[in-house]
């Protein structure tokens, strides 16, 4: 069949190295991609929130299937625009995709099902979150814009002070644009986060793997939030005694719960959880596969990925048998020195010719493109996530650092302490 995916960062380069696998898999077209996705795919220049040429690029070139991997065109409907033109597409449609969008949604659903999450309150006047934050808040306490920040639009504030300059950069200054036009105000959580990746038909749900991802810019956990730094999978502190847990009192309640609200979902829920003292709590929601979670799961992938993906379409993920590899994997984003603020772009990349061939080892483009020479130059925040494999994580993490130094470009930044949680397992 002919597949379109939607995308162009590190986490479609992942899923674009999965389709390739199937068999099922003629022709793979991406858009709008990146120097690596083009290796394996063709990419045409289609940006993610342009549906209407979207769809009439996939009406010309007679496409059988679409996969769409951000979060924006889901939560904006792109689902509903290539089932309404007659299109199989994987992902979520917009009254589903919320559970993203939407963070006082997701708070509400989860309070009124009785998932465990952290207690909140939800605001669109900043007076009254002011005022509640004088009078009512213990501190440290978390803000949250309502809608899509690209991962950023959550502050943890240590006191009132930090908490007013909060609601002024998410409500007043609209930082993150019409996302603050609505503020989660949130208990703050202690404990150890773990993702936890999922695919879901509607009413069945198959939990891929774990993951702990690494947000902050600097090393120790420092400086500014960012999309994720690395990550490793499987978490050594997702035991089966939080796996029974969650199975039983999040994970099938939040497939339950969206059914009942008439709100299906078809697609991949990414549960972002707090492993507190009282438990396993929801911080988030994703309707996507994680960046760069994927990156760590999907090499570990043993299923047909296109056979999951109509699984979930189609009602029938009851019948696949979701295997993955017993090993591990951990990945190192290499940055664009002064992410996630100000950065230069356009630098040579060399040493990519080393990860060809290789089953163990790889490199998932994220910000690349081809230069007018046809370099492949520097063309984001994050630029590459480089993923190794491992028996155990900490050969993994080993393999991880030491293809790092394969890779070289002018302002390349990364942490070094990504997986350092393995030690303490």
């Amino acid at each position: 069949m002919k597949i379109l995916l939607v995308g162009g960062g590190g986490r479609e380069h992942a899923i674009a190295c999965a389709i390739s696998k199937s068999p099922k898999c003629t022709k793979l077209y991406c858009a709008p991609g990146n120097a690596g996705i083009a290796a394996i795919a063709e990419c045409v220049p289609i940006g993610v929130m342009e549906f209407d040429k979207l769809v009439a690029f996939a009406k010309e070139k007679e496409i059988d299937f679409v996969v769409i991997g951000p979060d924006d065109p889901l939560v904006g409907g792109i689902v509903d625009e290539f089932e309404n033109a007659g299109f199989r597409t994987f992902g979520p449609r917009k009254n589903a995709a919320i559970l993203e969008g939407s963070k006082a949604f997701s708070k509400d659903l989860m309070k009124k099902y009785n998932i465990p999450t952290a207690a909140y309150e939800t605001f669109d006047d900043a007076e009254k979150a002011l005022e509640y934050l004088r009078t009512k808040a213990d501190f440290p306490i978390v803000l949250k814009a309502d809608g899509l920040a690209l991962g950023k639009g959550v502050l943890i504030c240590e006191d009132l002070a930090q908490a007013e300059a909060g609601v002024k950069e998410i409500m007043e200054d609209k930082k993150f644009g019409s996302a603050g036009n609505r503020m989660v105000v949130e208990e703050f959580m202690t404990g150890r986060e773990v993702s936890v990746l999922s695919f879901v038909d509607g009413k069945t749900i198959k939990i891929m793997s774990s993951a702990q991802d690494h947000k902050r810019a600097g090393d120790g956990d420092t400086g500014l939030n960012t999309g994720g730094m690395g990550n490793f999978s499987p978490s050594p502190f997702y035991t089966k005694e939080v796996s029974d847990f969650c199975d039983k009192y999040i994970f099938q309640p939040t497939v339950d719960a969206m059914a009942a609200e008439g709100r299906a979902f078809h697609g991949v829920i990414f549960f972002g959880l707090m492993l507190t003292p009282k438990g396993p709590r929801v911080l988030e929601y994703n309707a996507r596969f994680g960046d760069p979670e994927a990156q760590v799961v999907l090499p570990r992938l043993e299923n047909d990925i296109v056979d999951v993906f109509e699984a979930c379409i189609d009602g029938k993920l009851d019948q696949i048998d979701l295997k993955f590899s017993d090993n591990a994997a951990v990945c190192v984003v290499l940055a664009s020195d002064g992410y996630p603020v100000k950065y230069e772009k356009g630098f040579p990349i060399e040493g990519l010719d080393k990860f060809e061939g290789r089953d163990d080892v790889f490199c998932f483009h994220a910000g690349t493109k081809f230069d007018d020479a046809g370099r492949i130059v520097t063309n984001g925040g994050r630029v590459l996530g480089v993923t190794a494999l491992g028996a155990d994580l900490k050969t993994a993490r080993k393999n991880a650092y030491d293809a790092t130094e394969w890779v070289s470009f002018e302002n390349k930044y990364m942490r070094h302490d990504i997986g350092k949680a393995i030690d303490e397992a």
